[in-house]
């Protein structure tokens, strides 16, 4: 009897023990959810003053300038991104030293129409190459195998030709132009610039480790003038390895009438705000140094006949 008793008696203790701690974990349950539902509110609250305090109101004619620009984010005015440079002109107000060199004339006439401002008359511009050692001008000295980049092959040795300054032919500028613009002619070895498709956006002179693109006015009927070559070494020793290579005689310098030529470390270098493209430096170049682009051929005069008839 007693034993029955005392059974019923731990049953009936045990079962008031669980209830109470049921209803404790159901109460520090609560407590947590409330507890962290108002560390949310409170923290919600907070996170909304400071956005408002320190929110930024954009000048909607922002997006608006945005939409006129291209969207090549090249970095070729200067700025990060399309938009970057589309905050800096509304911001300033002016379009002065600015240019989308994407969307050239155009894209800044309707700029300017929309900010109601007068756009400048910017001269086109497009990327040179201020190198002619190709695989007939300047031939292997070595031959490199590895990896497919100038930046690697510039740091590791001075290139295949033996010209510390020459042209690599990897193709970094090709891969950095997001235009297609630039392609490596086998026969040559040298990048093709295309005329109609760059931009002059300058990616491609960013890529080059030896420096040897250069953005330059496209020139009146896309014709220019310049030299094309950046070896600084002495006449012999650049002539060694390439035979088009600059000697810095000064002969280009001495004939030129507008003074638009320099000479400096035994490399001459033609100003193309000076140049007035009379082609006179062409002839006086004794290697070939001096490129000159879609212009006529000319025409050499006839000799006067001096001899004696019988």
């Amino acid at each position: 009897m007693f034993l029955h008793l005392s059974t019923f008696y731990n049953i009936y203790l045990t079962k008031a023990i669980t209830k109470r701690e049921t209803k404790l974990v159901n109460s520090i349950i609560l407590i947590a959810v409330v507890a962290m539902f108002a560390i949310g509110i409170t923290a919600a609250i907070i996170l909304y003053i400071v956005a408002q305090k320190f929110k930024v109101i954009e000048n909607p004619l922002i997006d608006e300038v945005v939409e006129l620009l291209p969207g090549a984010h090249c970095g070729g005015c200067g700025y990060p991104g399309c938009r970057a440079l589309a905050e800096t002109m509304v911001k300033r107000g002016s379009l002065e030293n600015l240019n989308c060199p994407v969307g050239g004339k155009e894209v800044m006439g309707q700029i300017a129409a929309l900010m109601g401002l007068v756009a400048e008359e910017k001269e086109p511009m497009i990327a040179v190459l201020r190198c002619s050692g190709s695989k007939l001008n300047a031939p292997d000295k070595v031959l490199y195998e590895g990896a497919s980049s100038c930046s690697f092959l510039h740091q590791l040795n001075v290139g295949e030709s033996g010209c510390p300054y020459g042209c690599l032919g990897q193709g970094d500028c090709v891969f950095s132009c997001k235009f297609d613009a630039i392609v490596i002619d086998n026969k040559t070895g040298l990048p093709v610039i295309d005329n109609e498709k760059c931009v002059a956006c300058g990616a491609c002179v960013k890529a080059c480790p030896r420096q040897i693109i250069e953005i330059r006015t496209k020139g009146k009927k896309d014709r220019r003038i310049y030299v094309s070559c950046v070896n600084k070494e002495k006449g012999g020793i650049a002539r060694k390895n390439c035979t088009v290579a600059c000697i810095g005689c000064g002969k280009c310098v001495k004939i030129c009438p507008y003074e638009a030529i320099t000479m400096e470390n035994n490399l001459a270098y033609i100003d193309f705000g000076k140049c007035k493209l009379c082609r006179k430096c062409v002839k006086e170049c004794p290697t070939n140094a001096i490129t000159e682009l879609n212009f006529p051929v000319i025409k050499e005069k006839a000799q006067p006949n001096t001899g004696v008839q019988a």
